[in-house]
């Protein structure tokens, strides 16, 4: 087969036309790509609960304006924005001091806190992007230590209320130094050395043995008391009899006989096991008295 070139004068300008489309589409793809990238590189996003502030190579450094949130504008290679998170965050900050009476106490503190929002530029410069890990933790023992210096282990359990107002008021104060505020200030934990468990248990001890003897005392003073009023009654009515017999002879002595021989007779009377058996052989009154018997069965 022969080849007709005379084919190639319709068909070669529709190749060029072809080429040059394809030539501008990849242009405005570049364009577009390298816009793009620029859009994304001057701009940037400040979230719910954060703060950011501005690093500005030619102005000097970190810029005194707090931005908000939302989204904001920068200049490539010179301005350089830093996220901070302004959020209430909890931090547990635990020590070992001692007490006022020279007891060892293990103690762990719970702290709600965040930095101060128009002072985050001042924050930054100073401290840098890790302040509550510079500042919190040597504050938080600092205000532990010389608080809990100022009560004995007995208090730190009794006025505990007070002794976390204390501790949070004087935490506010060394935070404020820092650009920081405190939400809240409690303590979690509270624990003292084994010795002192021990003298607290051994005073537990010693109290109740305290009460247990105060009540053997209470107890012996009422029988003293019983054993006097009984001794002062059996007393009295021997002076009462003695009064009855200067002036009745005997006679108090036989009642108080046949008194006891009724009783006597009575209980008798009514056990089973007892028979009564006269004396007498006959039916007389001889004057002599019967006999009892006990019948065991």
């Amino acid at each position: 087969n022969i080849f007709d070139f005379s084919l190639l004068k319709y068909k070669f300008p529709k190749y060029l036309t072809m080429d040059k489309v394809l030539g501008r589409l990849s242009t405005m793809s570049g364009a577009l790509a390298a816009g793009a990238i620029t859009i994304n590189t001057c701009l940037y996003n400040v979230d719910g609960g954060e703060r950011a502030v501005m690093f500005d190579t030619l102005r000097g450094g970190i810029l005194p304006d707090v931005i908000g949130e939302g989204t904001h504008f920068q200049i490539p290679v010179i301005q350089r924005p830093v996220i901070m998170d302004v959020r209430t965050r909890p931090r547990e900050i635990p020590s070992i001091t001692g007490t006022k009476d020279l007891q060892m106490v293990n103690i762990k503190l719970r702290v709600l806190w965040r930095p101060v929002v128009e002072e985050l530029p001042k924050l930054y410069k100073e401290l840098g992007i890790d302040f509550d890990e510079r500042v919190l933790p040597s504050i938080g023992n600092e205000v532990l230590k010389s608080v809990v210096a100022q009560y004995n282990a007995e208090e730190l359990l009794s006025k505990r209320a007070e002794v976390s107002e204390r501790i949070k008021k004087e935490l506010l104060k060394r935070a404020a130094q820092f650009h920081l505020t405190l939400d809240d200030v409690a303590i979690t934990h509270l624990t003292f050395g084994r010795e002192f468990m021990k003298a607290i248990e051994a005073k537990q001890v010693a109290s109740q043995e305290a009460e247990r003897q105060q009540w053997v005392v209470k107890k012996a003073e009422q029988e003293r008391q019983a054993v006097v009023i009984r001794a002062e009654g059996e007393a009295e009515a021997a002076s009462i009899i003695t009064k009855a017999m200067e002036l009745t002879g005997n006679a108090i002595i036989e009642v108080r006989r046949i008194d006891a021989a009724k009783e006597i007779a009575g209980k008798l009377a009514n056990s089973r096991n007892i028979v009564y058996l006269p004396t007498s052989s006959g039916g007389g009154n001889s004057g002599s008295p019967g006999m009892l018997l006990s019948i065991d069965k």
